[in-house]
């Protein structure tokens, strides 16, 4: 093997498209079955930095953020490849407790790149979305034909 690369000299976004490149090739070796990882994480951040959120502390239940304003979100992302173009997001747990005002859908393509940032309230998604048995919470599929038509939901990207 070569010389460690030095990671701290790559920018952001090189070492976002850097980790896309080698998943697809362990997907291509069937070392893995999936490459969806880490858009959870990076979703949260893109969210929070575009639209000025605040991080919910790590014990915070059923929100990532909040706003000035107290007004509580969750945040799901979801990367569409040539693999899965699925814009199912990720399981919405207790969605009945009412625990987030908005739902913050951030897209991305295969390459990290950002696609789209929707805010959807909770009342749209309660009555859009079903229940899984299986997977223990809501799954809520956030298809264009759904969301652009919609006067709650708001394209903030």
């Amino acid at each position: 093997m070569s010389e460690p690369i030095d990671f701290q000299s790559i920018n952001d976004q090189d070492l976002l498209q850097l980790y896309c490149d080698l998943m697809e090739e362990l997907r291509e070796r069937k070392i893995v079955r999936t490459s969806n990882n880490p858009v959870a994480d990076y979703a949260e951040r893109v969210a929070v930095e575009r639209l000025g959120l605040i991080h919910a502390e790590k014990e915070a239940r059923g929100f990532d953020a909040t706003d000035k304003n107290s007004t509580k979100y969750q945040i799901k992302g979801r990367r569409i490849t040539k693999h899965n173009n699925s814009r199912q997001l990720g399981v919405i747990r207790d969605l009945e407790e009412h625990l987030f005002d908005h739902l913050i859908a951030v897209i991305f393509d295969e390459h990290l790149s950002l696609q789209e940032i929707w805010k959807i309230p909770h009342n749209f998604i309660k009555a859009n979305s079903r229940y899984s048995e299986h997977q223990h919470g809501h799954i809520f599929i956030a298809r264009l034909s759904l969301l652009e038509d919609n006067q709650e939901v708001e394209r903030i990207y």
